[in-house]
Parts: structure tokens; sequence; C-alpha cells
């Protein structure tokens, strides 16, 4: 209402830090089991890639197991002739020369060779293991291949399942998911990654190819310095001359031409929101964030959400925080998800949001509202606001604000800008749109 000086946004976010701990802990220590494993694809369709089940029991400890070579019970890949050689990495950049600069299996194998792994071995039980690592002397680019050989098929599909969830789940520090594709003619089944760090002149990005292939699981990196995420095709043309060598012993030759169709990982942990790998990168904070559910706020003065009087099918909030890094309580992220019954309801919902905010100064006299950018996609509108509120006794709070709708669905961001801690308006509304991508698998 015009004159309010309420507080702009609600408490709770000390218990949700705790449990996000808690969280963190538990996913850390086990693998999700039995689920189905599902692409988000942009932001309107949901396409199942496969119901693959994990193991319920954790795998070794990195780098705490024994060997995982067994080569008196199986010839399969048995030496290191099936592996990427430095003409096989030329699909990967034409310029320059590529060179093998080391192969290392069972013990040799290190505790992690590939972003966002979880565990020295895929599959501790698996028959062995081979890592190689090559790299460009022109242009410094590197690249690695890692092969994991299981028992029989069945368990090399739960191993598959596991490398992927690595990726979903990802949290290595200031490590984001920039883009994600599923792929077809590779192997039994695919899926590119392109997860970027943050960047310095140019971002560091590394495209991860993960591939079934009979019973074995294959995983081909590519390390590069880009203005932008690298094209996926480089990296699917590897993945396929590659795979097409470990197949002639393991099974799984796929058919047909390789296709890359852009696809987000899957977030099996917490569907319709973002996974931790989705949330935007600050130069600050070097420890992963971790998200939990949080009780749905009505947002700062200017949004005025009303769930009670949108009535909405469904809806729910996710809080992400960074609780190893050294930063203040209030620093954070909320992502609310509501579904509506039509398409028309949630419209209609975005579209009061926009209104509210765009007329917040008129209404509330601490405020200063300025518009930070729009999104319009084929599936997607939306818009973001920074705003802040002068407490009059020398204290301001900012937020950003965003608010998006695709389909029968309405997402609304809200992140507290503090000192040092800010995102870019373009890093923000990415983020938005990202969100709103996810919760195309809110049921």
């Amino acid at each position: 209402m015009a004159g309010s000086h309420r507080a702009p946004r609600g408490g709770g976010r000390a218990a949700a830090r705790e449990a996000r701990r808690q969280r963190a802990r538990k996913r850390n220590q086990t693998i999700a089991a039995g689920v189905a494993v599902v692409l988000l694809v942009g932001g309107g369709g949901v396409a199942a890639l496969n119901a693959f089940g994990g193991d319920k029991t954790p795998g070794t400890k990195a780098g705490g197991g024994p060997t995982d070579d067994k080569p008196t019970e199986s010839t399969v890949l048995a030496d290191d002739k099936a592996l990427l050689d430095a003409a096989g990495a030329k699909t990967l950049g034409a310029t320059g020369t590529w060179a093998v600069t080391k192969t290392a299996d069972g013990d040799s194998a290190p505790d992690s060779s590939f972003v966002c792994q979880s565990q020295r071995f895929a599959d501790p039980s698996g028959l062995r293991t081979w890592v190689r690592t090559l790299q460009n002397s022109t242009t410094k680019e590197t690249a690695v291949q890692y092969v994991d050989v299981s028992n029989d098929k069945a368990t090399a599909a739960k191993t598959y399942s596991t490398v992927v969830h690595w990726l979903s789940q990802c949290t290595t520090p200031q490590t984001r998911l920039a883009a994600g594709y599923v792929t077809s003619g590779v192997g039994d089944a695919g899926v590119i990654a392109v997860f970027g760090q943050v960047p310095g002149a140019k971002t560091k990005y590394k495209t991860v190819a993960v591939t079934l292939a009979g019973q074995a699981t294959m995983v081909v990196e590519h390390d590069t310095l880009a203005a932008t995420p690298p094209k996926p095709n480089a990296v699917l043309a590897t993945a396929n001359a590659a795979a097409k060598k470990i197949c002639a012993q393991t099974g799984g030759c796929g058919t047909g031409a390789p296709i890359a169709k852009p696809a987000l990982l899957p977030n099996v942990d917490t569907p319709g929101f973002m996974a931790s790998v989705d949330l935007p990168l600050l130069a600050e904070i070097n420890k992963p964030w971790v998200s939990a559910p949080a009780k749905a706020g009505t947002g700062t003065s200017c949004e005025k959400l009303d769930f009670k009087k949108a009535k909405p099918k469904k809806y729910g909030t996710v809080t992400y925080v960074t609780p190893e890094a050294k930063v203040p309580t209030e620093f954070g992220l909320d992502d609310t998800v509501a579904k509506f019954a039509t398409p028309n309801a949630a419209a209609s919902f975005v579209s009061q949001v926009k209104k509210n905010v765009d007329a917040c100064e008129k209404n509330v006299s601490n405020a200063k509202v300025e518009s930070t950018g729009t999104i319009k996609t084929s599936t997607i509108t939306g818009k973001s606001w920074k705003a802040t509120y002068d407490t009059g006794d020398g204290k301001k709070f900012v937020y950003r604000i965003g608010i998006a709708g695709s389909g029968d669905r309405a997402v609304h961001l809200l992140f507290p800008v503090l000192k040092e801690l800010d995102l870019t308006d373009a890093a923000f509304n990415e983020t938005l749109a990202r969100a709103v991508d996810r919760s195309a698998a809110y049921k």
C-alpha cells in the first residue's frame, strides 16, 4: 500500500541454511536410486532420456578403493588400443598438434579425471577403468577420455546414470551448466553438457560428452577458453568416433547420424526447480550453491504476491545459499514456481505482478525501482527489476526481482544485493530463464 515502510523481506533463512547443510551432506553421501532420468527441452517439453535406476549402495570413496582391474575375468578393453589417440583428437580442433600425455588404468587412475566427478570409479565393482589425457601443444587445449567397463550391460546402464547424475548435480565450485544436449546415433544413449567456470578475459569451458556403449560408460571432456559457450559439434564427432572403437568390443554401437539436441541435464533431486549447477557464478564465492525447500513468501513490498487469491493448483519455493562461503546470512536466491489450471491463469498472474512492480514507486513511498530487462522467447515471457528500499535511518535494502511465465507456470526469483555480491542484469535474466525452463518438470 502507499506509504508502506514494512520490512521488504521475510525471515527463515537461518533454518533454511541448516537444512541445506544437512541436505548437502546427505546428497554427497548417496547416489539417487530408481528414478527416471528426464531432460527439460526448451522450457516447454519434457523428454525421457533413460529410465535406468541408480545404485542404492554408495560407491567407493574417491581415492579410497582398491584397483578395479580384473583382467582374469574378462578381456573386454583389456588394453588401450581402443582408446582415443592423437589422430582421433583432431576432430576436437584441426589447428595445432594433439598428443597423448598420459594413459592410466586401475590403481593408477586419478581420483578425479573430469569435471563434477564425485568418486574415483563410476562402477567400483566393474571390470576396469581407463583414463587417457591429451593436449594440443599449439592451442594449449586439453582433453580427457574416461572409460568405465562394467560386468554387463544392465550394470553399465546404472553406471551411465550415475555419471549423468554427477553432472546434473555438480557441486564443483564456480562451475555452472551453460548448455546441455541429448545425443542420438552415438552409442546406446548419450548427453553432452557444457560447463562454464568463473571468467577472466575469457571463460574456461568444459564440454563433456557421456556415452553408454554396451557394457561401457565413456566420458570425453574438451577444455577450451572462449567468449561464448562452444557448440557441441566437435565433442559430438569425437565421442562418436571414440564410441565406435569401444563398442566393437562392448556392444552398443549407435545407429544413424550423430545428433545433439538441446536439452538440460535432469534435476531429479528437485524436479521443477533449478539444480545448484544452474545458479549464477560470482567471482567472490568459491564454494558451491546448495538448496533446500522453503516457505513461499510474498516477495518484497513491490510484488504483492498473493497465492491464496491467485489460486494456483500448486506452488512451492526452493532457496539457494552458499553455507560454506564467507558471506552474510541474508545472501541467497529464492526460486518460487506456481502451476496454474490454464496458461491464461498463469499469464494473468505474471501480468499482475509486472503491473505491481512497475507501479511500485507510486505506491510504496520508500521504494525506487528500475527495470533491468525483459525476456521474450517462443516459450517464455518475463521481466526483471532492481528495487531499492530506503528505511530512513541511513540503511538501504536492494533486491533483484524477476517474474516470468511459460505455459501454465509462473516463476518468481528474488535475490538480495549485498556489498560486492551482486549479479549483472544479464546474469540474473539468464538465471530467470533457466528457472522457467526447469519449471517444465513441476508437477
